[in-house]
């Protein structure tokens, strides 16, 4: 009899561990440290692959479990990039990745096998494996004067999806996707932050590709991008992760800072300079130690 009710109570143990562990992997309890890459993107994939690399090392040092870079980050922010260049440059820095134990939340353009190209986020695990993309959604028009080179014609578009990192449900948006602007979106906004967040994301990772302005047009942009960031934060209560791109262009700056803010809205990290510059920043999740 003592026999019996002492293997019991060792099921009952077990599964209320087994349901205590699936809990929390449903909650996204923990924490996990990120980094960013604030870096210039050109059409170069070698020189965008070496500030890949600049970035992934300091991950390392840093101990960061994720890097996340800015859109179109190793292919550069054109419809007609190195295909062949690219693939072999991804191939490199995932295999570096892989080695140093880092997951990747990567920018780039890339021609997957539907023969189709998308403005992608692809998202690997620090063993290597690949957990899929997210493509960019609200693709980019002038809507006061359509033109030919609009990214809309160029790219195509997946539904809303979340990844699985380090045990934590997470999202990923590019640039447009997060705050809809008005001057460049043809669709509705969607609100896509809010609904990673309806998804149970507790973390949204942005990569961005800005452009570069100055004077009362960069103050102005700025405000925008920076502000929908905070709020949106705050609405779907989740951490946004986010990296421009550095401007290339003499005289001119990007027009939103990079970092993490936090549910609340606040800026956690920022980083805003005109320079490669890399951040990183540990991430506590409710429930955490």
């Amino acid at each position: 009899m003592a026999m019996r009710s002492m293997v019991c109570f060792l099921l009952m143990a077990g599964m209320a561990t087994a349901a205590w562990a699936q809990g929390a992997e449903r909650s996204g309890a923990g924490e996990i440290r990120v980094a960013g890459a604030h870096m210039a993107v050109t059409r170069d994939v070698k020189a965008n692959l070496a500030a890949i690399e600049r970035g992934l090392r300091y991950a390392v040092a840093e101990k960061a479990d994720i890097l996340l870079t800015p859109e179109c980050a190793l292919s550069g922010y054109v419809p007609d990039f190195d295909e062949a260049g690219t693939v072999a440059a991804l191939e490199r820095i995932r295999a570096e990745a892989r080695e140093a134990g880092v997951a990747l939340a990567l920018g780039t353009c890339y021609r997957e096998p539907d023969g189709k190209e998308y403005d992608e986020i692809r998202f690997y695990a620090s063993g290597g494996e690949y957990l899929g993309f997210h493509a960019k959604i609200l693709l980019c028009a002038r809507v006061a004067h359509r033109t030919e080179s609009d990214e809309i014609n160029h790219f195509n578009t997946r539904p809303l999806r979340t990844f699985d990192v380090k045990g934590i449900k997470v999202g990923g948006l590019i640039c447009n996707d997060l705050w809809a602007n008005p001057e460049y979106t043809p669709d509705e906004d969607s609100h896509l932050s809010q609904q990673l967040a309806e998804k149970g994301a507790r973390i949204i990772f942005q990569a961005v590709n800005s452009g570069q302005a100055t004077g009362a047009e960069l103050e102005m942009n700025r405000h925008y991008h920076e502000a929908n960031l905070q709020m949106r934060a705050r609405a779907g209560k989740v951490w946004i992760v986010t990296v421009d791109a550095v401007s290339t262009k003499a005289g001119l700056s990007n027009q939103v800072s990079s970092g993490v803010v936090d549910p609340e809205g606040k800026w956690a990290v920022r980083v805003s300079s005109d320079k490669e510059e890399f951040f990183a920043y540990t991430i506590k999740l409710d429930g955490a130690e």
